[in-house]
């Protein structure tokens, strides 16, 4: 009987776990999925070997998504815990708990008593930490009255529903990711724009990938 290596990436090629961690990583930073054409560009390889690779991958049961449909690649449960313990490690951990001296308030107002406190201000405690959490950089001056600019950096927490005015990260028509706030309509989903410069977008196609929960800007 022949006996499984203890790690599961043991039994992928490099190559395999290249275009894996590929997939992963371009669905965490636009919220959808890369053709077969962006994964061969990115990695320099051929369509036919990248095509080769993500059928290998389907038959390890580490990849999900119909092979005739695009942006559909999405690696199963069972790659997600492979990729996550390829990244908890140590330094990773360490990077999780570090943050940024945060030593008391300052007033916007009128002045008020300067006391220093010796705390961490940590992305994961303020937003929460999770597979669940993600951030984008934003593109674009369309929800520059909400006081959102291009630059900034969007905290979402991973959703399918939103409420009618919450600020999402949507996909409409299966490709073109946009952050814009959600209204139910009764025919289509209205993502509306804060600048008047845009018109809403009216779509009956529109999947909700995420709710914005905060913002970060680097002035």
């Amino acid at each position: 009987m022949e006996q499984e290596t203890d790690a599961p990436h043991d039994r992928l090629t490099p190559r395999q776990l290249q275009l894996l961690q590929a997939i992963a990583a371009f669905r965490a930073s636009r919220c959808y999925s890369p053709t077969i054409g962006e994964l061969a560009g990115q990695l320099g390889i051929s369509r036919t070997t990248a095509f080769e690779h993500i059928e290998e991958l389907r038959e390890k049961n580490l990849l999900s998504g119909s092979s005739r449909k695009a942006r559909c690649l999405k690696p199963t449960s069972k790659a997600q815990k492979l990729l996550n313990r390829l990244t908890d490690g140590e330094t990773h951990q360490n990077q999780s708990q570090a943050g940024i001296p945060l030593l008391g308030r300052v007033a916007a107002g009128l002045p008020i008593e300067a006391i220093e406190n010796t705390e961490q201000l940590s992305l994961d405690e303020t937003f929460g930490a999770g597979d669940d959490i993600f951030a984008l950089e934003v593109c674009g001056d369309s929800m520059i009255d909400d006081g959102i600019r291009s630059g900034d950096y969007a905290i979402c927490r991973r959703a399918s529903a939103a409420q009618n005015g919450q600020l999402v990260i949507a996909i409409v028509d299966n490709d073109n990711a946009t952050l814009k706030r959600f209204y139910n309509e009764k025919t289509s989903a209205r993502l509306q724009p804060a600048n008047d410069d845009y018109r809403p977008i009216l779509s009956s196609n529109c999947r909700i990938e995420g709710v914005v929960i905060g913002l970060v800007r680097k002035l």
